[in-house]
């Protein structure tokens, strides 16, 4: 279990280009972002404002070029790839917009994929209750095309979750879902804070879905510039994000 002392993900100095010369862009600019443990953090902004790398970064996806990134006490920089790899099946949660699950794998064997890939048994049962706390007692033998995309995302849901890791990042995960389905994957990550004390990470442009969380990050020109605490509302949520829209995105700048 995390020790409660230690951030489940902490950014420190946070630097991330791309390209070289006149057409460099700085994606991410000296970032500081701390995550505690048990806590739903949205992080929003608009086109170009660096959401996704700061994402990718914070989990290891992507490497940072300056600044120093922890997950669960453990520092980044200096691992190699194999043991980065072990960190985030061990310790870290995706969810995607687009899902990725495995096409000819049933929803059972999906969701115990991470531990099969770390060469770990799921204990017996293990899989099927995970199932059953996304709802989905009774489609363990389902392939992803014979489920619903809702189905899919909890499948998702549960297949990052088997593992209980130090912290889920989501990425856009309502973005391919209809209102109901989307409403239902965001009480099932709410549920995930406030009943296991997991620590989530979800980039969103929803003000809807980012009000689901406890903090609201907002991002401009790879910078954070502003911070909602304490469940802000939607309304507050949507005022903010036009404010922050108001920052003009770098020039040329490609990312999310």
């Amino acid at each position: 279990m995390t020790n409660r002392e230690t951030a489940a993900v902490e950014l420190r100095a946070v630097t991330r280009r791309y390209g070289t010369g006149e057409r460099a862009v700085t994606a991410l600019d000296r970032v500081d972002a701390r995550f505690e443990p048990g806590t739903f953090t949205a992080v929003m902004g608009p086109s170009g404002s660096g959401k996704s790398t700061l994402l990718h970064c914070a989990a290891g996806l992507d490497r940072a070029d300056d600044g120093q990134i922890i997950i669960d006490g453990t520092p980044l920089d200096g691992l190699s790839e194999r043991n980065l790899t072990k960190l985030r099946r061990a310790r870290v949660g995706f969810v995607f917009q687009a899902f990725n699950l495995v096409p000819a794998l049933t929803a059972a064997q999906n969701v115990a994929l991470p531990m099969r890939l770390a060469r770990r048994r799921p204990a017996p049962g293990q899989v099927e209750a995970m199932l059953a706390e996304v709802g989905l007692e009774g489609r363990a033998a389902h392939r992803p095309s014979e489920l619903s995309g809702g189905q899919q995302q909890r499948v998702a849901i549960a297949r990052a979750l088997v593992t209980r890791p130090a912290v889920l990042f989501a990425d856009e995960p309502t973005g391919a879902l209809d209102a109901r389905s989307g409403a239902e994957v965001l009480r099932l990550l709410r549920t995930a804070v406030d009943r296991h004390g997991q620590t989530i990470v979800m980039v969103t442009h929803d003000p809807i879905a980012a009000a689901h969380a406890d903090r609201v990050l907002f991002l401009a020109d790879g910078r954070v510039v502003d911070e909602l605490t304490g469940r802000p509302g939607a309304e507050r949520i949507a005022l903010h994000t036009a404010q922050t829209e108001q920052v003009a995105p770098r020039t040329g700048a490609a990312f999310r």
